[in-house]
């Protein structure tokens, strides 16, 4: 393999936080040579490097603790807030180098500027300050302080000398970069050692479908990698929302209606010409139904692939739902027979110790409606398939073995892929994955059907109740928003009237009770007839709490927000 040049200074793993009166000091303490302490204004939020840690007194007391990483820094509309991470987990590693997964984020204000601010502005900054503290609980974020986790292993190598010299946060794939955003204010002031890349699968929460330049919600990039006997082997599969412009507002219906926007672009087409960019051929497989709006999606997405469709994109609909139902998954094996010709011929990365290869030469991308359950079903097929292929070129698996032939490594494998569809849907979701006790024992149980049941609901209330905020959070910290002071600014707090005292679970929860005494009156109609009367009435007050509860929230799913400018892209 070949050797990997370092970055031209390594990032600090190590360090000390000394939280001032004024200012914020970062000092490393991993015995990094010639490194000197970051200091931070708590009243303008500039920064400099300095050679020392400034005298403690009486008055000036710092509270200190250990951090590992500066993720990055925000500004809103009268302070600004630094991101650093002070706890983490190594979880494995990727070609030798350690991974670590962010367990607290931390995110420390400096806002002494904000007592100059006007009353609005004050009213505003403590708006967007709660949701720093949705921020702060930010699931599925990974980081290395050696290695590039933003490349799959065949662009990792293929990166030229020059190109490896570089800072890790240089050699990121932007798509990739989760706090490229909150980096930019240390980049200006050339803080390299400090500037710590952080991966996170895609998210999308309210986001549907693509944005005007082809960039789709919920794109998410999934490598499978092996190292075993000199070998290192990876294989890549793509999934993301339907390529074109449409979106499906929450309304507190159990399934919103999809509404396609301006069905005339040409989104299709931008978004898997940069695929071919990336990727090289490409293979589309839509796993949508074919009635409902799903299948208004599904006809759609057909009809726009047909004018583009080449030799190397081709577009397969399989309906997941009709063949497979909720418990014939093997039945994938006839989707597997259609796209097995192209996964043969562009194959996978495969690297031996004298620097032999073979490339991966396209990409198999995978969408249902929130690219989660049957989308990790199918692609966990497909990986099974692949690894299969990897061990048989190998030389570990003869020419028919088979992974369910070894309990211990299909058990590992079935494991790898649930947790790996659970960590996207709970970013995605705020959920595990459904049907994740087949994906790790290959059966279908009662437990599970139960346990889907209730994920189900969970879904439905996070997705009416709580997504927009977290929403918000998303956008403010990747830079899709800008910070706006202008205009007549309403925090979503503050609506007035009845939707300001309105507790939208109290109300579900009064439905359901209505619903339950309304079924258990009519069960006693035979006995006393006034039951009849009781049942209309529960039935009548249930409906009308509903209808209530369904008007308010309209109003308080679509109603704007904190104001926002729009950056173009996902």
């Amino acid at each position: 393999m070949k050797e990997k040049a370092e970055p031209v200074q390594k990032l600090y793993t190590r360090m000390r936080l000394w939280e001032f009166p004024d200012e914020y000091v970062i000092e490393p303490t991993d015995g990094s040579s010639a490194s000197s302490s970051l200091s931070i204004s708590l009243v303008d939020a500039s920064m400099k490097l300095i050679d020392s840690i400034p005298e403690c007194s009486s008055f000036r007391v710092p509270k200190i603790q250990m951090i590992f990483g500066v993720v990055g820094m925000l500004k809103l509309v009268a302070g600004s807030y630094l991101f650093v991470i002070t706890e983490r987990k190594c979880v494995g590693s990727y070609l030798g180098h350690p991974i670590f997964k962010v367990i607290s984020l931390k995110v420390l204000p400096c806002v002494h500027s904000v007592k100059n601010s006007t009353p609005e502005q004050k009213k505003v900054e403590n708006e967007f300050s709660r949701l720093l503290k949705v921020a702060e609980r930010t699931t599925g974020l990974y980081f290395s302080y050696d290695t590039n986790l933003t490349l799959s292993t065949q662009r990792l190598y293929d990166l030229g000398n020059e190109s490896k010299m570089l800072p890790l946060w240089r050699q990121a794939e932007p798509r990739f970069l989760w706090n490229s955003y909150m980096l930019e204010a240390l980049i200006d002031k050339k803080l390299d050692p400090y500037l710590l890349p952080v991966v996170q699968g895609r998210t999308r929460m309210w986001r549907r479908g693509a944005d005007s330049e082809g960039h789709v919600a919920n794109f998410v990039e999934t490598e499978q990698i092996i190292q075993i006997n000199g070998f290192t082997s990876s294989f890549v599969q793509v999934r993301g929302s339907i390529p074109f412009l449409w979106e499906q507002i929450v309304d507190l219906t159990y399934k919103p209606k999809f509404e396609i926007v301006r069905p005339e672009e040409a989104i299709a087409e931008r978004h898997f010409l940069d695929l071919r960019k990336m990727y090289g051929s490409v293979l589309a497989v839509d796993l949508l139904n074919k009635h409902g709006g799903e299948g208004r999606l599904s006809d759609m997405f057909s009809n726009a692939m047909q004018p583009i469709v080449s030799e190397d994109l081709r577009y397969l609909h399989f309906d997941f739902t009709k063949i497979c139902g909720h418990v014939h998954f093997e039945r994938l094996s006839f989707l597997y027979d259609q796209i097995a010709d192209f996964l043969v011929k562009n194959g996978y990365f495969l690297l031996n110790e004298g620097s032999e290869k073979m490339e991966q030469l396209g990409v198999v991308r995978t969408n249902c409606i929130d690219c989660l359950d049957r989308t990790n079903i199918t692609q966990s097929m497909i990986g099974r398939k692949i690894l299969e292929l990897q061990l048989r070129r190998i030389g570990v698996f003869a020419a028919e073995e088979t992974i369910s032939s070894h309990p211990k490594l299909d058990r590992c494998f079935r494991i790898l892929w649930a947790n790996h569809g659970d960590d996207i849907s709970i970013q995605y979701s705020g959920t595990a994955a459904l049907k994740g006790d087949l994906v790790r024992s290959g059966q279908r149980r009662v437990q599970g059907i139960l346990k889907d049941r209730y994920i189900s609901f969970k879904r439905y209330y996070l997705n009416n109740f709580s997504d927009g905020t977290k929403q918000d959070a998303i956008d403010l910290l990747q830079g899709h928003y800008k910070v706006s002071v202008g205009g007549d600014i309403t925090p979503p707090s503050q609506t007035g009237g009845l939707e300001a005292i309105a507790s939208f679970p109290l109300a579900l929860c009064l439905v359901l009770i209505g619903l339950l005494l309304t079924t258990m009156s009519l069960g006693q109609v035979g006995n006393d007839p006034r039951h009849l009367l009781f049942s209309v009435v529960w039935g009548s007050i249930s409906v009308g709490i509903a209808s209530f509860v369904r008007a308010k929230g309209r109003v308080f799913c679509n109603r704007p927000r904190l104001q926002l400018h729009d950056k173009p892209g996902y």
